[in-house]
């Protein structure tokens, strides 16, 4: 899979990437991660994340005399702190902030404060809750540590429309009977929720749960006040989705299980423009295969939609926003049994998928969190791992709203508006579409090609000669700007009597014939001064199956088998 879903990443001696993809990748010694983003007010992208930092034992002269001591001691010396990273929208990286607190730690979530600095939530490594506020610099304004005696981890911070925050997570249950907070007796771990105010003071605490194991992984303010709880409850080899709704104080509303004979997991809960909510869960198929399932619910429980989203490999969306027309953009992985993709999906209001994007290198990379940015493009960010490395790097990308890589600003816009000017009678026929990244789509029904075949049609030949020439002349006029241009083959799934390995090397073959036969035909019908200029421009690789056109999550076979071109520039 992953040979044929590379983007360029030009990183190993830099500090971030400078292709023009809007791609940065931030290599640190050992793991390292981004986990959440945020915008901030002078259209700067911030990630909070981790890295990791080591320290000499200080007392190498002090005794021991039991072993788990010296354990705890050898423990303390290495581990993680929480890292603010800040991108230009040049792509540059302008702060790059480790906080470097006594005990090791990691963040988790990011919250943009009114004075545009950050509310960050996460917890110590050895079992206690941190929110710390920062200037806009990444400076520590307040530092509170708080939870049980227990071991407490923080699975999310949410803004609240007072401007203070909600940590949500879990705990090991305490049998303190001297603390009101437990006399339920809830087992093992249990939903763990905190309210504090905008100043930092702690307004409540509470635990929820069952005699099993409860975690909380997300929560959302309703229009009321009120909050609505995402979390999960195992036992046996079960593992049973709970939705909560809570008073702004935290008292229980009311309270729903959601049973399943298949595992299924939550990630994400979003409230909608509409005061409904969405979400995102994985769930596993009957091939063990993680699938992608959004429901759509209102404040009293009822369940308005319930997609299934089936892909070709195992997928699952860590996040998703809404943009202001109701549609929307989830980010995550998708894998398969050698590696794993980072995974951007575009659906639709009805939550149908209109089209996916994965994105890394033939290792371990994948998507924790987007925002939505002012001019509707997305920050995303994860982990990218470089090829034949066992050690992740912190990653943050810019993409457009359909999905693909943004490039950094340069003349993008007016490369973009001279090409829909320039083939404006092909895009008012739908015979083309120019998306937002410089990549042309041919979307004519005469212009797919045959099942099995790569030769140009006849209506193919004449419609490319036209093209061909059209193309061909503006890449020689922007020749100064433009490092490639991509010709890519694609294919539908199916290839008859075959395996499933076989089927796909069949058409990862057809789909690079289809992109060769495309070039060759393009660059014979040059003259040769112009076909001097497209030698070190042209580019053809073939795509297999990997970016099937999808409708209403079924595969689109006939519009599947086409050809694509992009324009990368400098």
């Amino acid at each position: 899979m992953k040979q044929f879903l590379l983007i360029t990443l030009i990183l190993l001696h830099s500090l971030y990437a400078k292709s023009s993809d809007f791609s940065v990748v931030i290599d640190k010694p050992f793991n390292a991660a981004l986990l959440d983003v945020t915008e901030d007010y002078d259209r700067t992208i911030s990630a909070i994340g981790y890295t990791k930092n080591f320290t000499s034992n200080q007392n190498q002269n002090q005794t021991f005399t039991n072993a788990f001591d010296y354990l705890a001691s050898v423990s303390r010396g290495h581990g993680s702190q929480i890292h603010l990273l800040k991108v230009s929208n040049k792509a540059k990286v302008i702060l790059s902030k480790t906080t470097n607190l006594s005990q090791f730690n990691e963040a988790v979530a990011l919250v943009k404060t009114p004075q545009n600095g950050y509310v960050v939530g996460g917890y110590t490594l050895d079992g206690s809750l941190l929110i710390l506020k920062l200037d806009s610099n990444g400076n520590i304004i307040f530092n509170v540590q708080f939870g049980t005696k227990n071991y407490d981890r923080m699975n999310n911070l949410i803004l609240m429309s007072d401007g203070g925050v909600l940590a949500i997570g879990s705990s090991i249950t305490s049998r303190s009977t001297n603390d009101a907070m437990f006399e339920t007796g809830l087992g093992l771990n249990d939903i763990y929720i905190t309210r504090f105010s905008k100043n930092g003071t702690k307004l409540w605490s509470k635990k929820y749960g069952t005699p099993y194991d409860d975690r909380g992984i997300d929560a959302v303010e309703a229009y009321d006040g009120s909050i609505v709880v995402i979390s999960t409850t195992s036992y046996d080899k079960n593992k049973d989705v709970t939705l909560m709704r809570i008073t702004e104080n935290g008292n229980k509303i009311w309270l729903k299980h959601y049973k399943n004979k298949t595992l299924t997991v939550p990630h994400k809960i979003i409230k909608l423009r509409d005061n409904n909510f969405v979400v995102s869960l994985s769930q596993y198929d009957a091939m063990q295969k993680e699938q992608i399932r959004l429901i759509k619910f209102d404040l009293y429980k009822n369940i308005l939609l319930d997609k299934n989203i089936h892909t070709t490999y195992p997928s699952l969306l860590n996040d998703i926003k809404e943009f202001s027309d109701g549609s929307f953009m989830g980010v995550g992985y998708v894998k398969d049994t050698y590696n794993t993709d980072a995974l951007v999906m575009v659906l639709d209001s009805n939550l149908e998928m209109m089209n996916q994007e994965h994105y890394g290198d033939e290792n371990y990379d994948l998507f924790n969190a987007l925002t939505i940015l002012h001019n509707s493009q997305v920050g995303a960010v994860g982990i990218y791992t470089n090829k034949d490395s066992q050690e992740s790097n912190m990653w943050l990308v810019k993409l457009n709203r359909d999905g693909t890589m943004a490039q950094i600003p340069q003349d993008t816009p007016k490369i973009l508006a001279q090409l829909k000017e320039l083939f404006a009678q092909e895009i008012k026929e739908k015979k083309i579409l120019i998306k937002e990244d410089l990549s042309i789509e041919l979307i004519e029904k005469s212009l797919y090609f045959q099942v099995g075949k790569y030769q140009l049609s006849q209506a193919q030949k004449k419609f490319l000669q036209s093209f061909g020439d059209k193309l061909s002349h503006f890449i020689v006029q922007h020749k100064a700007q433009i490092a490639n241009l991509e010709i890519n083959g694609h294919t539908s799934s199916e290839w008859k009597g075959t395996n499933f390995s076989d089927s796909y090397l069949h058409n990862a073959k057809l789909s690079t014939q289809r992109a060769y036969a495309t070039l060759a035909y393009i660059f014979t019908n040059q003259k040769p001064q112009v076909q001097k200029v497209l030698i070190p421009l042209l580019k053809e690789s073939g795509y297999s199956y990997a970016k099937s056109i999808y409708f209403d999550n079924k595969e689109d076979k006939v519009k599947s088998r086409r050809v694509s071109f992009k324009i990368i520039l400098k």
